[in-house]
């Protein structure tokens, strides 16, 4: 459900919360990291007349007015959520797509030496770390080991 907050920005800004920014918003809100045919999909529910043109100026002019941000978490289109009050990074699984927020404040140390080093200010909320998540990580180490054990004992089960 869109929040007063939401309207109260796009009001100090001088702009409306149009039928269509509502829908947008909140097909953010609920599919969380979503590519803008994801938003298109969600918001075709309730409203079949809007088209992609209109999902991507929508998310242009959330992105400028601070209430959405966008991140690139693989080589497709980049995916949509709230722009939240605290900064984070995606940590992206490789096999179950998952991704997971963490603070940016665990990065706080790489950045740090990043900007010593080499006199580089990172952009955060852009950043996604690829790899495998504890789930996915707990099952290829049970799948490892029962291949290798087949390896090991050809004829048993």
């Amino acid at each position: 459900m869109v929040s007063t907050d939401w309207k109260s920005d796009l009001r100090q800004r001088g702009y409306r919360l149009t039928p269509q920014r509502q829908l947008v918003l909140e097909a953010v809100d609920t599919l969380e990291h979503a590519t803008p045919d994801d938003i298109l999909s969600e918001v075709r529910k309730t409203a079949s007349g809007v088209n992609i043109s209109t999902v991507y100026r929508t998310l242009e002019l959330l992105e400028e007015l601070g209430l959405v941000s966008h991140a690139h978490l693989g080589h497709g289109a980049p995916t949509y959520h709230l722009a939240d009050r605290h900064h984070h990074i995606h940590l992206v699984c490789r096999d179950c797509t998952n991704v997971i927020e963490a603070d940016v404040a665990i990065a706080a140390e790489f950045t740090a030496k990043l900007r010593d080093t080499f006199g580089f200010d990172t952009d955060m909320k852009h950043f996604a770390i690829f790899g495998r998540c504890r789930d996915c990580g707990a099952a290829g180490r049970a799948g490892s080991s029962e291949a290798q054990n087949q390896a090991e004992n050809p004829g048993e089960k």
